[in-house]
């Protein structure tokens, strides 16, 4: 889920981690769905096979694991959508702020919001670490990482596609057209997917993430899933589009954003290993980012309140790329959390310093660490900039990366005002957002366009951000104290696990940044033990390495279960006829 910069050419991106959330005009009148896929039925194999359109392993699950907990009806479609409805509305209420507000009725029992048939507690959390020299062997593999998403949510993956290959794979990373140079200028072999990540993003800093401000704007961002769900089969089979070298699958990386990841998994009979810069997986410990939960009685149960929101809008794009590209049956009863089942390994790419793994994440889950891409040891920094930062004290950094401000000039106008009233040096970053207009310079403030954030944080005494995953983790790296400014998304969980870990103040909503906010946001970071709490944290850090623990998690799942015949070595022709036009 991830750095943060404008362009594909910038430095760091921020993502949109999160998801986006649309509606179906069919299924749920207001709202609807963020990205995710379902739970993968198939045994992991790493060869293709002729396809037979028999009901899915996770339909089969589902029936014959009856559940008693209130969430299970959303997932049954001899229940029709208005009763669903109903059901949701009596649990869940959607806010301004694009979050899910959840509600525990009183008359649910405890004991009915118990996820065990479903999601396993582990009684010890599965933590033994490799060595590097423990990282198993796997024989060359033709991998494809599918990853939709900014700037932000592709960087972790091109550090990981890069390591991967260091051991002999073969490494495809499909995201957006407009990150083609990005990828292929790190040396990965690239594919696009469909999709605009500057229009989802536009939509869901106007939307908070969530829902649309207008009936209008269905069709738009429907079509923009559609794009991505129907350009994931092409990305794991289709000969390279600039060489024509041929390409197929064994093994599918991918973030839930890409949708229909898992459905092609099952169709190819290949395995698939999902990572992810937020918690997609039930806990107890803290409700889904994407949701406000009172009770923590309620926790688990949010991830399938977001989950059964998701599925009912985008179902009938699902089922008619099931039918029309994967051959496949129709899916009809979805399991919860899109794909944290526990025959899918999941990892999260955060510090499990900050956010430790839940006691009740089983041995398929990891949290591997932040994945960091060296781009600072590459970097010449423009010499104006090197002089102004070598001319005073530490400045402090405010920056969104590739979010859209709706007020640039109001919102610059604040920030350089803060750094006056505090007395202190600033860097702006203008990002996809249009900040620092001024109407006259100021020798306090620099302006700036995109600068690798793990050389530019090193520079920094203290950064202001909206609070993705990449950016939050550059800046505990280089141990500074962090206000977040959340958009939407994820992001407001970031700000509080930052918070709460006493590295900066109480997050600042976007629409609830003013002036004296910010001034005591600043003032709250210079404070000689918030410097100290995060010079602890980030030598905790120092460590860890999120790159090596995320391709460790890959292939130690991998090595799991043995492949039904020998992988590959070799790129060769896609050739399964139920697949073929």
């Amino acid at each position: 889920m991830a750095e943060n910069s404008g362009s594909p050419r910038g430095t760091n991106g921020e993502g949109m981690t999160s998801s986006t959330i649309v509606m179906s005009d069919r299924n749920l009148p207001r709202a609807n769905t963020m990205p995710g896929g379902t739970k993968n039925g198939e045994e992991p194999q790493f060869s293709t096979g002729t396809q037979y359109l028999d009901r899915s392993k996770t339909e089969k699950r589902r029936q014959n694991n009856p559940r008693t907990d209130p969430a299970v009806h959303l997932f049954d479609d001899k229940i029709s959508d208005k009763r669903k409805l109903k059901m949701l509305n009596r649990i869940a209420t959607v806010k301004d702020d694009g979050t899910v507000e959840v509600q525990v009725p009183s008359d649910i029992e405890r004991a009915a919001l118990d996820f065990k048939l479903e999601y396993p507690v582990a009684e010890t959390v599965d933590e033994v670490p490799l060595e590097a020299n423990d990282i198993p062997y796997v024989p060359p593999l033709q991998i494809v990482i599918l990853i939709v998403g900014t700037r932000g949510d592709v960087q972790p993956f091109v550090a990981i596609g890069k390591r991967l290959q260091d051991y002999g794979h073969r490494v495809r990373l499909a995201t957006h057209a407009n990150f083609k140079d990005f990828v292929l200028t790190a040396g990965l072999e690239f594919y696009p997917l469909g999709g605009d990540p500057k229009v989802l993003a536009e939509y869901m800093v106007k939307n908070k993430g969530f829902l649309p401000s207008s009936p209008s704007e269905i069709p738009i961002q429907r079509k923009q899933i559609k794009e991505i769900i129907f350009s994931l089969l092409p990305a794991c089979k289709d000969p390279d589009l600039d060489t024509g070298i041929p390409f197929k699958v064994d093994a599918i990386i991918a973030n839930p954003p890409a949708y229909g990841h898992t459905h092609v998994a099952e169709a190819l009979k290949v395995p698939i290993h999902i990572f992810f810069t937020m918690p997609w997986t039930p806990t107890s410990e803290f409700p889904h980012p994407l949701s406000r939960v009172k009770q923590p009685a309620g926790y688990r149960l949010s991830y399938q309140i977001v989950d059964s929101m998701i599925w009912l809008g985008i179902r009938d794009m699902i089922n008619e790329f099931r039918k029309k590209k994967l051959k496949l049956r129709p899916v009809t009863y979805l399991s919860g959390a899109q794909g944290s089942s526990a025959d899918i390994p999941y990892g999260y790419i955060w510090s499990p310093h900050l956010v430790p793994k839940p006691k009740d994440w089983g041995p398929m889950i990891d949290v591997v660490g932040f994945c960091f891409l060296d781009l600072a040891s590459n970097y010449q920094p423009p010499e104006s900039l090197v002089k102004w930062i070598e001319a005073g004290e530490k400045p402090i950094y405010v920056g969104f990366g590739s979010l859209p401000v709706e007020e640039p000039e109001k919102m610059t106008n604040i920030i350089v005002e803060a750094l006056e009233i505090t007395g202190q040096r600033g860097i702006i970053n203008k990002g996809w957002g249009g900040l620092g207009n001024l109407t006259e310079p100021k020798d306090y403030v620099y302006l700036l366009d995109n600068v690798p954030h793990d050389w530019l944080f090193l520079q920094c005494k203290a950064v202001v951000h909206h609070g993705g995953a990449g950016t939050t983790a550059a800046g505990l790296k280089a141990a500074c104290p962090t206000t977040i400014v959340p958009f939407f998304g994820d992001q407001p969980f970031w700000g509080e696990r930052v918070h709460a870990r006493g590295l900066g103040p109480v997050p600042i909503p976007v629409d609830q940044f003013t002036l004296p906010k910010l001034v005591d946001a600043i003032k709250f970071m210079l404070k000689s033990e918030v410097k100290q709490r995060a010079i602890e944290l980030a030598k905790a850090m120092e460590s860890e390495d999120g790159v090596t623990g995320a391709v460790k998690a890959f292939l130690k799942h991998l090595c799991r279960k043995p492949p039904a015949e020998p992988p590959r070595t070799s790129p060769s022709a896609f050739t399964n006829p139920f697949l073929e036009k």
